[in-house]
């Protein structure tokens, strides 16, 4: 069984920047699609960002594209999201997943196989 750790969360002021990384427990997320999501009291779970197996493909929803950058490296079964221009409605509990689905399925259906706990990020406005 995958086990996905997420870290880099904490407190910030709007404005600023977080890397957030989630390595994973063995390399059987190597040829997996992985991605962020998020969830803020009250409120759903939402999308933030997925990359494909190959680190090619990326994809992110509309409210952070130019803000935040999701990469991977393979060899340490490690994805990052890169968080910049942080706004107060960027605070959330911040989840990884890993998916043999494409990044655009692991965004559209929020399945995944294996997610993480999450890690929190504050923005403070």
């Amino acid at each position: 069984h995958v086990q996905l750790v997420e870290s880099g969360g904490g407190l910030v002021q709007a404005g600023g920047s977080l890397k957030l990384s989630c390595a994973a427990s063995d390399s059987t997320v190597s040829t997996y699609a992985m991605g962020w999501f998020r969830q803020d009291l009250g409120r759903e779970r939402e999308f933030v960002a997925a990359i494909s197996w190959s680190g090619e493909t990326t994809y992110y929803q509309d409210s952070v594209k130019g803000r935040f950058t999701i990469s991977r490296d393979t060899a340490e079964n490690t994805v990052f999201l890169h968080m910049r221009s942080l706004r107060a409605e960027d605070t959330a509990v911040y989840y990884c997943a890993a998916d043999r689905a494409s990044p655009f399925t692991l965004g559209a259906t929020k399945w995944a196989d294996y997610w993480g706990r999450g890690t929190q990020v504050t923005v403070s406005s």
